[in-house]
């Protein structure tokens, strides 16, 4: 059976689903992480549930059959289904590994408690993360074991391009593709990724656990 991580790992090399209007139903690449990918004109689910139920759902969707699996009523299923929440769709971006040292100067942070990599290892796993001056770069393994990269500039120094050299960087460190989720609505990162090499590859939506609510004392 093909598994997500096949799905992603041809995407990353250009290689996409079929642009026939279909949706395939894929199992969760773990317990954390659960979703819907959509690429163009075909959608990949990655949950443990059942695939007839899936297409039902969609079949039930009031909405053109390409963007089924991305419309509200749909997404809302999914959440009331398996009692998972929620953040926003992602456009999704891939870039290449670029040889040679980064061109900019990387300080990598050791502390465990840096704010950016608590932060991160709440989401990923395999967590590592590298400061330059204005800025935060952070890698880690994310959905089906793809690594994932973000980068955070301060703002007393943006719109000078750091944001850019710091996802560009982030190519020089790694020996395999690079992910980058970037909300649609966040033209400044959209931006920067983009002149960073980064190819836009879909959207997605991950449908994450709740977080058990503290008794109180």
């Amino acid at each position: 059976m093909e598994t997500l991580r096949d799905i992603l790992d041809a995407a990353a090399q250009g290689v996409f689903p079929p642009a026939d209007g279909g949706t395939t139903v894929v199992p969760q690449p773990s317990e954390r992480h659960a979703g819907v990918m959509a690429f163009t004109a075909h959608s990949v689910v990655f949950l443990d549930e059942d695939p007839e139920w899936v297409h039902e759902t969609l079949r039930g969707v009031d909405s053109d059959a390409l963007a089924a699996a991305m419309n509200p009523r749909f997404l809302t299923a999914l959440l009331e289904r398996t009692g998972r929440r929620a953040e926003t769709v992602d456009a999704v971006w891939a870039g290449t590994p670029l040889p040679g040292a980064p061109p900019l100067a990387l300080t990598e942070i050791r502390d465990a408690s840096h704010p950016r990599v608590r932060y991160a290892r709440g989401r990923r796993d395999d967590v590592r993360a590298w400061t330059a001056d204005g800025g935060v770069l952070v890698t880690g393994r994310g959905v089906a074991g793809r690594l994932e990269v973000s980068v955070e500039v301060d703002e007393d120094v943006r719109h000078r391009g750091l944001g850019r050299r710091l996802a560009a960087a982030a190519r020089h460190l790694v020996t395999e593709p690079l992910w980058a989720q970037v909300a649609p609505g966040n033209a400044r990162s959209t931006r920067a990724f983009q002149a960073a090499g980064y190819r836009p590859v879909g959207a997605e939506l991950l449908l994450q656990r709740k977080m058990p609510v503290c008794p109180s004392e």
